[in-house]
Order: structure tokens, then sequence, then C-alpha cells
């Protein structure tokens, strides 16, 4: 069946009709051959973070932020330790929400959504503050596109003996990272983003020893991430509880499909041309990035709303709907934006026939303003 549109979104995104179809078959949770599928998913998700042998994949059922909420609230003993989280988006604000809730003791060093993050503050902040244990951080944070500097910060980090926390949910799989060399604790994503598979669950790479030190922790049960751990290995791939069988396997379908285009290498350098024509081609309409290009991500883009008046987003939005792309508003506070995602089972033609949407859309409202 052939999609009414392109999602031009950071997740859930295009997807191939092989991962679709990847779905139409049903599983049984106890059964050993799908056991041994997540095991296999399991090993491949680490090969894709790391060679290291010191790491492993837990799955965790529901979306990104109920993996991000396992994380903290697996990692962080009860009865001690500070958080120190660095945030320049929404992303980075859930977590201290997560916090909040919690009841994890933490200390935020907060950006605007178009600040870039200043290693010396944060050097600065790990100094005076010597009760921190833990540092978390948005790699590409999708509120508007930035690329967050985590191979400093891990290293800055782990100079003052900290756990190393990073969302990677938008940039794991479309960015090529070594979680080993980056010295990276536990890495956060999701089955929907740059993998390409569908919602309905997420992951955690986690540093083997850094885990095991956290039994007890959890403040919930079922968002306990190191029993998850414990079960998966103890039982071969076995959930805890109901798992998203048909999601798994889509996504065992997804992650064939990312080694058949040539790795994250190859997936990340499909992105970074989309992302480029989709500048270029903007910027001849019109429209102005919200970032500094040394800022941006490969993921999603944000672009501002033009001067002239009669510009309306929803009306926008429609019309480029109607022509078969589906693009994201805006999610910050200082300016109107709109955002165009580059990830997905998109290509430079997908590029070149949304550009041609938008021209069309501004040549029938009679032109922009900028």
């Amino acid at each position: 069946m052939k999609n009414p549109y392109l999602l031009l979104t950071p997740g859930p995104l295009s997807t191939t009709e092989s991962v679709r179809q990847a779905m139409m078959r049903d599983w049984c949770t106890w059964d050993d051959e799908y056991n041994g599928l997540v095991q296999e998913v399991r090993d491949r998700l680490v090969k894709q973070a790391t060679t290291s042998s010191l790491y492993t994949a837990v799955l965790m059922q529901g979306s990104g932020t109920f993996c991000v909420e396992a994380t903290l609230g697996t990692v962080m003993p009860k009865r001690e330790g500070k958080m120190l989280i660095i945030t320049n988006g929404a992303y980075g604000n859930r977590m201290i929400q997560i916090c909040d809730v919690l009841d994890i003791d933490k200390v935020v060093y907060g950006l605007n959504e178009d600040e870039s993050i200043q290693l010396g503050t944060i050097e600065q902040i790990l100094l005076d503050d010597k009760e921190i244990t833990h540092v978390a951080m948005v790699h590409c944070e999708t509120t508007t596109g930035i690329l967050n500097p985590i191979k400093e910060v891990c290293r800055i980090s782990k100079e003052h003996n900290k756990i190393t926390i990073i969302d990677a949910m938008s940039s794991f799989g479309g960015i090529p990272l070594d979680v080993h060399q980056l010295q990276i604790d536990f890495l956060i994503s999701s089955s929907n983003k740059c993998i390409q598979g569908v919602p309905g669950f997420g992951f955690v790479i986690a540093q083997k020893g850094e885990l095991k030190k956290c039994k007890g922790n959890a403040r919930s049960l079922s968002l306990d991430l190191y029993d998850q751990y414990e079960t998966m290995e103890e039982y071969k791939g076995k959930w805890r509880f109901t798992s998203p069988t048909h999601v798994v396997r889509a996504f065992y379908q997804a992650l064939l499909e990312l080694e058949e285009e040539g790795g994250v290498e190859a997936r990340f350098k499909r992105y970074r041309e989309n992302q480029k024509m989709l500048v270029e081609g903007m910027s001849e309409i019109g429209f102005k990035t919200l970032l500094q290009a040394e800022q941006q991500s490969p993921i999603i883009t944000s672009f501002i709303y033009p001067k002239d008046t009669t510009f309306a987003f929803k009306v926008f939005y429609e019309s480029l709907k109607k022509q078969g792309f589906v693009i994201y508003p805006g999610k910050i506070s200082q300016a109107d934006t709109f955002r165009i995602g580059n990830i997905g089972n998109v290509f430079k033609e997908d590029i070149e026939r949304l550009l041609q949407a938008v021209k069309k859309t501004v040549r029938l409202k009679g032109g922009i303003t900028i």
C-alpha cells in the first residue's frame, strides 16, 4: 500500500515497504525463535555502537522517553548522588521533569534553544559542585536540530570521574559514534529514529560494569532497567512483560537494511546530503535557517518564519501535505519556526520534490518577504 505522504519529521519517520511487511506475522513472546531474534537485535545494536565487549543492549517497551526515565531512575542511587543536566532544548528539559518526578537531586546548566554548550562552564560546575555523580545531556536536540558536543562533554565528565548518560534518540544509527571511545556509560535511543524502524520500544547501550552497580536503584517496577537486563540475560532474550513482538521483528529488518546500505557511515552521508540540499534549496526560495551551519545536525533543520505577515504555517503545512509531504511545527520559545526532517527512507530526489512543492506553494501565495 502506497503511503499518502512522506514523513519529513524526526521520528516516527518514513520506513521501507520491507520494514512494514516484516510486521505481518504473529510471534509468541515465550518462543525460543522469537527470543533468539531479540538476542540478535541486542548483539547487532552493540556492534553498531562499539567494537568493545564491555557493553550490552537492553530493550524497553514504550517510547524513547520511557527509556530515558528508566535510565535516569535506575542509574541514580535512591539516597545519594546528584545529576548535572545540560540542556538547550525540550528534550534536555524533559530530563529535568523526570528528575523532579522521581525526586532525583540535580543541578541544571540551561541554555537557550539556539545556544551552543560552553565547555568551560561545564568544567567550572564540576569543579564547584563535588556532589555531582552523573552528567546527562542530549546529543541531537531536535527542538532545533542543534548537535551538541558529546565527545568533549564526556571527556570532561570522565576527568572528574562522573557517570555519563547520553540521549542519542535522534542521532544513533545516523551519526557515527563509538560509545567506548567517547566514554559513554549509558546511551539511549529508540526504534523509530535513524535505524528506521517503527515506534514501540527504546533501547539503552550500557556499560556492563556500571549497569551491574544499579541493582535495586529503580524507582519503578516496569521501568527497572537493571531488572530488564537481568531477565534478558538469564532467559536469553525474554522480556519481563509483554514485548512489542511485531515492532521488534520490523526493527530487526531495519537493522539488516542499515547494514545493507553500508552501515552508519553510509546513512550519515545520505542524511547529510539530504540536509545540504534542503538548506540550499530553501535558501534559494527565501527561507533562512535558525542555526548557524557549525551548530547544525543532519537530522532536522529549523527554518524561521518569513517576515511576510501573510505567511501562515497551517496553510503552508496543509499545502505541502496535499502535495505528499508532512513537516513539523517549531518548538522553541524565542522565534517562530518550522522544522523539516532529513532522515528516514528519504533520498535526494525526495528533497528535490519537496523543494518543488515549496516553490509551488510560495508562488501561489504571491511570494514571501524575508
